[in-house]
């Protein structure tokens, strides 16, 4: 049992913050409120003066698949054999030794959504992971949070020479797989518990029914705005749920994005415009969507900006108009809703996963470094 004492408390759930105590027991947060009354071999934490935050989480990177070192030989982040891979999962190639975790969670980056790269029109399932742990089923939140499928200058790049050299060809390659899938499952349940009438069995038909079931999103990679619009129109064409990753000419587009009930995953925004589609990206992105309304999230895409620079992120966000209030909920609670789960992480709420930092000054600070990490009421740094 850990108690932060008289912390002011930042929980993400409301604006101003307030000095409180912070209980955390067996990883669950169990009370928040003044002058707690606990047991005397309860764990004290003096936060007098300080802050407390929930711990950060990540709504897109590549973290242990694409990781420190690793080069084109380990890189296990894109499949370049096939551009159509759904049936891939993210848990079957992370690495938790990679340094990248440590030197995540002890920035205060708690949790992680890391999947695939944009190489293939479908790549597979990201998961949800906590960034502490030597194995990956024991450090899961959410096993599958989405299914990633990317628009633009990647896939055309990496299968020019081989069957996908225009926008129009990967728009059509994700249609055609939704088609097939969509027949293949229309077979599955029409068999019903007759196996003799199922069709024959295909891994990556079989990964897309979940999508077409309303279970998984896709998760788009989409920076320029045709592509954005190309996401949404193929998600609409097949009544599917989507999120958008990336984003970068949002602010180009926002009277039409405000009105679209999508989240939106802006970044990476600290690098070079490396190319084309890219040309128009600035900080002022995230601030302007969420400034209209829109449910935004700021990403590093690690390792693209390294993970233990996502607070950073959000402070140059800050530098370029965005609310504070608005970039914490966008590194915090709207990260946990963008990959659905909010009932676990992103802010402090009385049955949470205990991921709670403590910080002498503020998190979006050039120089902030928690001096306290705790994940699932464990300090582990």
């Amino acid at each position: 049992m850990i108690c932060i004492k008289n912390g002011w408390v930042h929980d993400a759930v409301h604006e101003e913050p307030y000095i409180a105590d912070v209980l955390a027991d067996k990883g669950k947060i169990t009370a928040i409120g003044k002058n707690l009354i606990v047991p005397q071999d309860c764990e004290i934490i003096d936060a007098t003066d300080k802050n407390v935050y929930p711990g950060f989480v990540e709504a897109h990177c590549h973290i242990g698949l694409d990781g420190s070192g690793i080069g084109f030989e380990g890189d296990d982040c894109n499949e370049m054999t096939d551009i159509l891979t759904p049936q891939l999962r993210a848990i079957d190639g992370i690495n938790p030794m990679d340094p990248t975790f440590r030197e995540a969670a002890l920035a205060g980056i708690t949790t992680v959504c890391t999947g695939p790269g944009s190489a293939n029109v479908l790549g597979g399932t990201f998961t949800a992971i906590k960034t502490v742990g030597k194995r990956v089923d024991k450090m899961i939140v959410k096993k599958e949070v989405a299914m990633k499928c990317a628009f633009g200058e990647n896939p055309k790049r990496c299968y020019k020479d081989k069957n996908n050299y225009s926008r129009m060809s990967t728009a059509s390659k994700l249609r055609e797989m939704l088609l097939k899938a969509k027949e293949y499952d229309r077979k599955v349940l029409a068999a019903g518990s007759d196996e003799s009438k199922l069709p024959a069995y295909d891994m990556k038909l079989e990964a897309l029914r979940p999508v077409l079931h309303g279970e998984l999103p896709l998760k788009a990679h989409a920076h320029q705005a045709n592509d954005i619009f190309t996401a949404l129109r193929i998600a609409q064409e097949f009544n599917v749920k989507i999120t958008l990753e990336h984003v970068t000419e949002g602010h180009l587009i926002v009277d039409e994005l405000k009105d679209e009930p999508v989240p939106m995953a802006v970044g990476p925004s600290l690098t070079h415009a490396s190319k084309f589609e890219l040309r128009n990206k600035t900080f002022e992105t995230p601030g302007i969507l969420a400034n209209a309304g829109c449910q935004v999230s700021i990403i590093t895409d690690s390792p693209v900006i390294p993970q233990q620079y996502l607070p950073l992120c959000a402070g140059l966000a800050i530098k370029s108009g965005m609310k504070e209030w608005d970039a914490l909920k966008a590194i915090t609670i709207n990260a946990a809703k963008h990959i659905g789960i909010e009932d676990r992480v992103g802010s402090l709420e009385i049955g949470k996963d205990a991921d709670i930092l403590v910080m002498e000054g503020s998190c979006f600070e050039v120089s902030a470094q928690p001096e306290i990490v705790i994940i699932d009421g464990k300090v582990v740094a």
